[in-house]
């Protein structure tokens, strides 16, 4: 809110008219207009004139928000906080969404967790019951027979045929036939067992993500201010689970380019470092709030009995 906005609402918790405020001003009602709609700036003398009659300080005048509460009588002190309350209203909204969304992801990610750990217990006993032939693999005597080219792959079992020509789900596709046409069953199982094991690994680390955020949220929902040190450490907290799961790609891109010519494709990208480098950041914005609001002996955040 700016000067203008401010000098309005002021205005009008006092009851007046801009006729009114310019006679006690000494000013013209056209003067008044121009320094609400921002055409045009009091002087001092007239900025210390407004303060006195608003019972307020300079600083909450001009400032881009009224916040210093104190300076003001009880009439305008209730208008403004009414104001205040509404934003914050509106802010807390938005965190009760994101912390929902935390606890509902932190619920799918557990359950993909549980998933990759019974697909890693049983994959042994699959790929045992896994036999290979020209153009065709069973498994559990289950016969899956194939064509493939570079353009598509046709599965066919029993009497039902699929032919898949997307392109990256074609490529995919001929690089496991290859892999499993030249490999025995138990590379076959080490090669399936390592990539269970990243996208378990990448799976835990992103549940404690999504606890954090819950923490995090929720402390900013529930709080007086979201500057507070605890914050701070659950930002950094993320900024560390997020690295570890950049270092669980970047491994499982290495072991799988052991057992393979091409990994799965896992690599350091951009995407990922400005992620880190953005929630570091926003560290030291809380930081930085949080010592601000110390010097400050103020709350920035929420009323204490909402």
């Amino acid at each position: 809110m700016k000067f203008g906005d401010n000098l309005k609402k002021l205005r009008k918790s006092k009851n007046l008219s801009q006729e009114e405020l310019a006679d006690k001003v000494k000013v013209s009602r056209q003067s008044v207009s121009k320094w609400e709609t921002g055409e045009a700036y009091p002087e001092m003398n007239n900025i210390l004139q407004l303060c006195k009659i608003f019972n307020c300080e300079i600083n909450s005048l001009v400032n881009d928000n009224i916040i210093d509460l104190d300076s003001l009588d009880e009439e305008i002190k209730m208008s403004v906080v009414k104001f205040k309350e509404d934003k914050q209203k509106k802010m807390k909204t938005i965190t009760k969404v994101i912390y929902v969304l935390s606890r509902i992801a932190k619920v799918c990610t557990m359950i993909g967790i549980v998933v990759m750990a019974l697909l890693m217990l049983f994959t042994p006993i699959v790929t045992t019951n896994v036999k290979t032939g020209d153009n065709y693999v069973k498994i559990f005597g289950e016969k899956i027979e194939y064509e493939r080219t570079e353009e598509y792959v046709k599965l066919k079992v029993d009497k039902e045929e699929e032919t898949i020509k997307n392109e990256d789900e074609v490529i995919a596709l001929n690089k496991i036939i290859d892999y499993v046409e030249d490999n025995n069953m138990t590379k076959v199982t080490i090669f399936v067992e390592v990539v269970l094991i990243s996208i378990e690994g990448i799976l835990v680390l992103t549940y404690l993500v999504f606890r954090k955020l819950d923490k995090l949220f929720t402390n900013i929902y529930s709080g007086d201010t979201p500057f507070t040190m605890e914050n701070v450490n659950y930002i950094k907290k993320i900024s560390y689970l997020l690295i570890g799961i950049v270092v669980v790609k970047l491994i499982a891109s290495g072991l799988t380019n052991i057992l393979i010519d091409d990994g799965l494709g896992f690599t350091l990208g951009i995407s990922d470092v400005l992620y880190i480098l953005i929630l570091f950041s926003l560290s030291y914005v809380f930081e930085y709030g949080y010592y601000i609001q110390q010097d400050s002996n103020g709350k920035m955040y929420g009323d204490s009995d909402e």
